[in-house]
């Protein structure tokens, strides 16, 4: 078993309360966010032919990002600044590079002021590599989901539900759709869901202009002046909001066809071999826990958003949305 260095978001809803009647809790709103544009006019989509053409808007917004599903190789070099506030680790001037060939693999590294360098090499079905320090930071991983990894396939929707709503956003008219594992049932919910994402896209170019994947933290895309790579338009900028916050700014500085990279950059050094399959990534996942609410309590969600070490340890955890709190939550949160 290959052991993942997991990017997770934790959302908690209720509280832990013994009750000796319990029923379905009062729970209150998602937060109010310039950037959360499903707030009514929200409807299910049940229609299996509406919820294909859903499937393909997605999978269209998708493709933009799926750089190494193609027979071109590319050159990627990005520069993003991290300002957390000391919530998490490595704040200040990152930059990375991302070198793709489909006959030699896959390579990339990152660094922060000297104080944070990581190479990794995929080649041949082995994947090596070398870091200052473990586990990946949070913000590189972030950075790295939000520019390849943010749009859900559509093999991972299934029969989850989605529900749809328009918006208006700069002026360009989107389309915002709702994703959850759960029914929603026969009553109307106005607004978003805590356990739904939302992806809000652009009908007309395919392109995703926000993407969150819980209330209070979301991904906005800028395509002024885009890269261009093939039949993809690729973000120029992605900022990354918590709580109405800006905490990551991402700019894609140059994105080119590279016909053949470098041999070289795919041998693993001596170090690397020694230390033997280097830990990988999984995508972004969202765990919920939630408490007993007594008869006519309301229940308060929080979501917390780290990394799951391969060991299981949560690190990096913090509040997206209420930071007072967070020691009192993670108190309740179990590690995975």
């Amino acid at each position: 078993m290959v052991s993942k260095c997991m990017l997770s978001l934790l959302a908690a809803a209720g509280l832990s309360l013994a009750a000796p009647r319990l029923i379905r809790p009062i729970v209150a709103p998602v937060p109010n966010d310039p950037l959360e544009l499903a707030t009514s006019s929200v409807r299910e989509i049940k229609s299996p032919a509406k919820r294909s053409d859903l499937v393909q808007l997605l999978e269209r917004a998708r493709h933009n990002f799926d750089l190494r599903s193609g027979p071109q190789g590319y050159d990627l070099k990005v520069r993003f600044t991290v300002d957390s506030g000391g919530q998490t680790e490595y704040d200040g001037a990152w930059k990375m590079e991302d070198i793709f060939d489909p006959k030699l693999g896959h390579y990339w590294t990152a660094d922060t002021s000297g104080s944070y360098a990581i190479t990794r090499i995929s080649s041949h079905e082995k994947l090596y590599g070398e870091e200052t320090a473990d586990p990946i930071p949070l913000r590189l991983q972030e950075a790295r989901a939000a520019l390849f990894d943010s749009i859900p396939a559509a093999k991972s929707i299934g029969n989850a539900a989605i529900r749809k709503s328009a918006a208006v956003f700069n002026n360009t008219r989107l389309t915002c759709l709702l994703l959850s594992s759960s029914e929603v049932g026969g009553r109307a919910i106005p607004g978003r869901r805590w356990d739904e994402s939302e992806e809000c896209i652009d009908p007309q170019t395919g392109l995703v202009k926000i993407h969150s994947q819980v209330p209070g933290r979301y991904f906005l895309y800028d395509y002024s002046n885009a890269p261009r790579f093939g039949d993809r338009t690729f973000p120029r900028k992605v900022t990354v909001t918590e709580a109405g916050r800006t905490v990551t700014t991402i700019s894609v500085e140059s994105l080119t066809e590279l016909p053949s990279a470098d041999p070289n950059l795919f041998v693993p050094t001596g170090d690397m071999k020694e230390r033997g399959r280097a830990i990988a990534m999984a995508r972004a996942q969202k765990i919920w826990r939630s408490g007993e609410v007594p008869a006519g309590a309301a229940a308060h969600a929080v979501c917390i958003f780290g990394v799951v070490t391969p060991q299981g340890k949560l690190v990096e955890a913090h509040s997206c949305s209420h930071p007072t709190r967070i020691a009192r939550r993670l108190s309740k949160l179990p590690n995975r």
